[in-house]
């Protein structure tokens, strides 16, 4: 067959287009199932209008992911190289200040990052407070967590899992809900008839959310989880500093100094609380780094995910 000057150029730009929208993360690579099994709680029928913008971040060369108006959560799992799993698994909790979820550099990158290490990893794509979806918006990203932290469990010999080093990741405000499943431990927020345990063996906040005292808070992330205008109870009561326990797990912090977004007071609030309470805490305060930088804080050499790592060996969680 022979073609056109016209219509090779059109083939190549064609192909170039298609290269660069195509996603980073083949379903090879992965595997996403439905988050409950049967009946979402709370659930608002209605259309399913969730939204995926990706592009590509030119410097670090990975692509970017953001979703919004999730109706159907789901988890999504990746498992290490066959015969490297060493039995510890992470539910990842991507931020976006519960509007929306930055899956790619502050999920899907983070699972695969685990991985090398031998560690299980579930990224969440979790509702995000919509009375469009959803009849109780504040209690929803909390009942996917637990709902999450409970499949792990029930599914933990299929994935190579131990039940007892099941731990939660969470970055910004996805920091917020990975801290508030592990300080709202008396809150069963889904249907538990096995009784399975909830509560997340070690904790994991990167630049989190963390306290809504206006001088510090991310007012946005508690304006988009309780609304406009929520009572002080009500926003006390989502200040995670406030609910730490002496049952509240180990926890690794990491934060910039030169966060404008989330001031790195939230981070030092919540590690103050959790030495209070005697609860075994490692907290990083990079001088610089800014907020959203995920895996990476390109200001420094030093490589947190490499210090959460030897955070989680010293704390017995890796053989």
């Amino acid at each position: 067959m022979i073609f056109s000057k016209r219509t090779l150029s059109a083939l190549l730009l064609f192909s170039i287009t298609w290269f660069n929208a195509a996603p980073v993360y083949s379903q090879k690579s992965m595997l996403e199932i439905p988050l409950y099994e049967s009946g979402i709680p709370n659930e608002v029928p209605g259309p399913d209008e969730e939204k995926i913008e990706r592009s590509v971040d030119q410097v670090k060369k990975t692509e970017v992911i953001r979703i919004s108006n999730v109706r159907k959560p789901t988890l999504t799992v990746f498992l290490p190289p066959k015969g490297k799993a060493n039995g510890t698994a992470v539910v990842i909790c991507p931020g976006g200040g519960y509007a929306r979820l930055a899956s790619g550099h502050e999920g899907y990158d983070v699972a695969k990052k685990f991985n090398e290490q031998g560690i299980t990893a579930f990224v969440l794509k979790y509702r995000l407070p919509d009375a469009k979806v959803t009849a109780n918006p504040e209690l929803a990203p909390l009942q996917d967590a637990q709902q999450a932290i409970m499949l792990v469990r029930k599914r933990a010999k299929e994935w190579q899992v131990n039940t007892e080093k099941v731990g939660i990741l969470g970055f910004s405000a996805g920091g917020h809900l990975a801290s508030t499943a592990g300080t709202h431990l008396s809150k069963t927020t889904v249907p538990n008839q096995a009784n399975i345990n909830l509560r997340p063996d070690f904790m994991m906040l990167i630049y989190p959310v963390i306290s809504s005292e206006k001088e510090i808070a991310h007012l946005g992330s508690f304006e988009n989880l309780l609304g406009k205008g929520a009572t002080e109870a009500k926003l006390k009561e989502y200040s995670n500093d406030i609910q730490v326990t002496a049952q509240t797990p180990p926890t690794f912090l990491v934060h910039a100094s030169d966060d404008k977004a989330v001031k790195s007071e939230n981070s030092i609030r919540f590690y103050q609380a959790l030495l209070r309470n005697n609860i075994p805490a490692e907290l990083h305060i990079y001088q610089q780094g800014g907020h959203g930088f995920g895996l990476v804080n390109a200001s420094t050499k030093d490589l947190w995910f490499e210090r959460g790592i030897n955070w989680l060996g010293t704390n017995g969680f890796l053989k």
